[in-house]
């Protein structure tokens, strides 16, 4: 009798090791059943919001189920990442991030206070958008271009010049420093909760000196009340093809690739990442999102995963240094 009952165990155990993995393969065939949320680690009214909601759009008409923006902004963008990096792997949850990623990730690890890894803590699901970071002067600057704007800083006697970003921490707060060091020049550090309220200080005056993402910036350079000084980009942006590089203005250390893209948390299953993956290319090749992305001076993109992962990697390897370096914190 014994035995019967241990081999009765054994068989039940089996049934249950074997509808086990069917079960959970059946959940992630029927993904999604329910709301996707998109968490944005920005408050409304950037680049990363407006890119988020162009591509929330579309992946709620292909995935059949809302996919809802929600903003979390704070840290320099790590207050909402690390809400994603905390949430349940499903695919449930997701992150869309931009270029800051890295450096505000590099910043808390060098203060021994990060509440996640980028490398550990997410799964790379795709790299949505490319989109350069513009440098810019206020219009009351005397500068036409970056070389222009360190000489009026050196100007003797000159007091008050004040840089802008989205937060401590962020690829600005970095990009600002390394200017200061490179150019030797003083600028006191101004930090922002968002894009919005920064750009609407320097076009009241306030502010002198800026920038993020190219398309949060394109509409006031077009209408006189912002003046481009550089991009950070490796080559110049075909939205203004006449603004010279930081490369090209003597400021090597200052280029960066600008990006836009989703993360899941670690250990989101394979055939999930992968049904984002497609909606999110498929997003990314609708015309009217092409429309609307080559208006604001972004590249839509829709890579793989690994592609995501690779241009996480490499900027982390230049960011990490230079945040050691400039010892850049975020509060």
């Amino acid at each position: 009798m014994p035995l019967l009952t241990r081999r009765n165990s054994l068989l039940l155990g089996a049934g249950l090791a074997t509808a086990w993995p069917g079960a959970g393969a059946r959940a992630q065939a029927a993904f999604p059943d329910r709301t996707i949320r998109v968490v944005v680690p920005f408050p409304a009214g950037g680049t990363t919001d407006m890119l988020a909601r162009l591509f929330a759009q579309r992946m709620t008409e292909g995935l059949g189920q809302p996919v809802v923006v929600e903003n979390r902004g704070g840290a320099g963008g790590s207050l909402g990442a690390d809400v994603v990096a905390k949430a349940a792997p499903d695919g449930y949850t997701l992150l869309f991030h931009n270029l800051t990623f890295t450096s505000t990730t590099a910043a808390l690890q060098l203060a021994n206070r990060a509440p996640h890894d980028i490398e550990r803590d997410f799964a790379p699901v795709s790299l949505a958008a490319n989109v350069p970071m513009l440098l810019v002067a206020s219009a009351a600057v005397p500068a036409r271009d970056l070389r222009e704007f360190v000489a009026f800083a050196k100007t003797p006697g000159q007091t008050g010049v004040f840089y802008g970003s989205t937060g401590p921490g962020s690829i600005m707060n970095l990009a600002g420093e390394v200017l200061k060091r490179d150019a030797g020049i003083s600028m006191e550090h101004v930090p922002f909760r968002g894009a919005a309220p920064l750009v609407q200080e320097m076009v009241a005056g306030r502010i002198q000196f800026g920038g993020d993402q190219l398309s949060t910036a394109l509409p006031h350079v077009r209408g006189g009340t912002l003046k481009p000084m550089a991009t950070l980009a490796a080559e110049r942006t075909a939205a203004l093809p006449d603004v010279p590089t930081v490369r090209e203005q003597g400021f090597p250390n200052m280029e960066l690739r600008g990006w836009n893209g989703f993360f899941a948390p670690a250990r989101t299953p394979e055939p999930v990442i992968a049904r984002l993956q497609r909606e999110i290319a498929a997003a990314s090749a609708h015309p009217d999102v092409r429309r609307r992305m080559a208006e604001v001076g972004a590249e839509p993109v829709g890579s793989s995963p690994a592609e995501l992962r690779q241009a996480v990697s490499e900027q982390v390897a230049r960011v990490r240094p230079l945040v050691a370096e400039l010892k850049l914190q975020v509060e």
